[in-house]
């Protein structure tokens, strides 16, 4: 098998956009996904395929030497 034909290649390649969701109603989600209550929702993440005229540039990252130490 190669490696694009691996699901793992396939979800990188669907170019989803992805953002994190706050101010819901925990209570409401809780109930239904999580209803034993072993879990709790902390925030949600969004999944999808944004619209391109309302989509924000990705802001600017570290590189691994510059965000991270060995030691």
């Amino acid at each position: 098998m190669k490696v694009e034909d691996t699901p793992e290649a396939s979800a990188r390649g669907l170019g989803l956009d992805c953002g994190p969701m706050g101010g819901f109603d925990t209570d409401k989600v809780n109930a239904e996904f999580f209803p034993d209550a072993q879990w709790k929702s902390i925030l949600l993440l969004n999944l999808g395929h944004g619209d391109p005229a309302k989509l924000h540039a990705r802001a600017p990252r570290l590189d691994f030497a510059e965000a991270c130490r060995i030691i």
